[in-house]
């Protein structure tokens, strides 16, 4: 159903002038993410939820009761598809492969390279790794806040050198 939605979706968007990253029909909501350069406002997914509701009452395109839920991606965005994955080439990501036989496994690390069945990533430490994307039961980038942090006082230094006043 989510299919069948996406190109009058993509156009309705588009005069937005933002993008349609993701649609998924799960459990009674339809789940509508959308994006632009520079990031989405709250404005912008205010208009977005209303062009998109008028536009499901007009075309009544899903049977039945539903909610509509409009977002952006997030700092972390959830990777489902072949061209999600593309948008992430040199960018960390997250995921959880599904071993037939074998335990699940989380995989972290760069993404590399992409094509229609996998994704490669590597990790830095143990190298290049290619998983099935029909194997990969959920998958997000990574954020990393800020700076990396400093280093803390060595053991056996003395930091009482820090007075306080009193006013």
């Amino acid at each position: 159903m989510a299919m069948e939605l996406e190109t009058p979706l993509r156009s309705l968007l588009s005069d937005l002038g933002l993008e349609l990253y993701d649609v998924e029909l799960v459990k009674g909501t339809l789940n509508v993410v959308v994006t632009k350069a520079g990031g989405v406002d709250l404005e912008a997914l205010t208009r977005a939820n209303r062009s998109i509701s008028e536009w499901l009452d007009v075309n009544d395109p899903i049977p039945g009761r539903f909610t509509l839920d409009v977002s952006s991606p997030g700092l972390e965005r959830r990777l489902r598809t072949p061209a999600h994955f593309k948008t992430t080439i040199g960018e960390v990501v997250t995921l959880r492969e599904i071993r037939e036989g074998q335990p699940t496994r989380r995989l972290e690390g760069t993404v590399v390279a992409v094509d229609d069945h996998r994704v490669t990533l590597d990790d830095g430490e143990h190298g290049q790794v290619s998983v099935e994307l029909t194997n990969i039961e959920r998958a997000r980038t990574v954020f990393k806040w800020g700076a990396e942090p400093k280093p803390t006082p060595s053991r056996g230094k003395s930091t009482s050198s820090m007075t306080s006043k009193e006013g």
